[in-house]
């Protein structure tokens, strides 16, 4: 049994639904986390470090080597990890055996590419921008779904219980690509034929530059954003999971409309204002301590600004080289989780003495310089 193109599309993104969810929904329960463990909660924190460091560092490294393999076989086999690395996350009595499930979820994470490799074979160029942000929309949806749910979970039953479901959810969704994707889809595997000197045009460097910037200035935030809430208004479980929800429908938005702009006024066009709009918020967010509603205001255009940079900036990558598209929107993804962190790292060495609440702050000047190699890679762009 196979699908057809629209409706794999959709299959795909519930795939990056359950792995968004995955990653993120630590992050809304740090703190029952920390207290299980009898850890400090910027300790608890780096269990984002480990999993980006290894999406960045092995998740490359998979997708070459799994890189003649049928692209079915690859997404199954990218499920099946991140499963094993959830269920090792949620039976960990210690920092170590959280952390080693956490690698196993980030080696998993080579499905991400892949999935994008698949939508971008499938989409022609007028659509690309759209199929990406279908696919990719599966991760905004997990602060719609997962997040705000895995934060209720947690704080009720326990912070194993949501990281456990994420395991089941994975394992499930593996087993569906093996029933319904296609053996023989025509999408490219990765190959490091070409590479180097790929990388060595400025177009390239300074457009993986401007992800690893951008994403240090949200994750320097984002990696604790349960007691930076709280931090900025103090609320229960109920309403925490309730705010992360409402992020998580702003990022639905953005991812969206980040699509729709991209085909729409061209991805060198989408970018600078999306950027500008972020850091803008940035220094906006901790201004509104106290004040509820203004706070998720800020947090919903944060949202917006935020996903509606990935489609515009994988199609950025995918036209400066269609051969390579796989192999660059796996190195996007560790630019972007070697962002993840450094973010998280940078936050926790300063969190003490800056305070959550004003976390958001520190991250400005991340952002600024990545609108500065993002000028300088729309030069590259324009010169070839």
């Amino acid at each position: 049994m196979s699908l057809t193109v629209p409706r794999l599309l959709y299959l795909l993104m519930l795939c990056n639904l359950v792995m968004g969810t995955g990653v993120f929904v630590l992050a809304g329960i740090l703190e029952p986390l920390a207290a299980s463990l009898q850890v400090s909660v910027a300790a608890a924190g780096q269990a984002m470090t480990a999993y980006a460091l290894s999406t960045a560092l092995l998740a490359p490294l998979i997708l070459v080597a799994t890189g003649r393999w049928p692209r079915r076989n690859a997404l199954v086999f990218g499920l099946l990890l991140f499963a094993v690395g959830s269920f090792v996350c949620a039976s960990a009595s210690g920092l170590v055996q959280l952390f080693a499930g956490r690698v196993l979820m980030g080696m998993g994470a080579v499905a991400t590419p892949i999935s994008g490799g698949i939508a971008v074979a499938l989409a022609g160029p007028a659509q690309r921008g759209r199929a990406l942000s279908l696919v990719f929309l599966g991760a905004s949806l997990s602060y719609v779904i997962g997040t705000p749910l895995g934060a209720w979970l947690g704080f009720r039953f326990g912070w194993q219980w949501p990281v456990a479901l994420v395991g089941g959810c994975a394992l499930a969704a593996a087993v569906a690509l093996a029933r319904l994707v296609p053996r023989d889809i025509a999408a490219p595997g990765a190959s490091l034929v070409g590479l180097p000197r790929l990388l060595a045009r400025p177009a390239i460097a300074t457009t993986l530059a401007t992800t690893l910037l951008y994403f240090i200035a949200i994750f320097l935030v984002f990696s604790f954003i349960g007691p930076v809430l709280k931090a900025l208004s103090p609320m229960s479980a109920e309403r925490l999971s309730l705010t992360l929800m409402l992020f998580g429908v702003s990022g639905v938005v953005g991812t969206l409309s980040g699509g729709w702009a991209t085909d729409r006024f061209g991805a060198e066009r989408t970018m600078p204002v999306q950027l500008v709009v972020l850091v803008a918020m940035m220094v906006i967010v901790p201004l509104t301590q106290g004040h509820y509603v203004a706070m998720v205001a800020a947090f919903v255009v944060w949202g917006i600004a935020g996903f509606g940079m990935m489609a515009p900036q994988q199609s950025r990558l995918a036209a400066l080289s269609a051969a390579h598209t796989p192999m660059l929107l796996s190195l996007n993804a560790s630019m972007l989780y070697f962002g993840t962190a450094l973010g998280a790292a940078i936050g926790g060495a300063v969190v003490a003495g800056v305070g959550f609440d004003r976390l958001a702050w520190i991250g400005v000047p991340f952002g600024l310089a990545g609108l500065a190699s993002l000028r300088f890679s729309r030069r590259f762009h324009a010169v070839g």
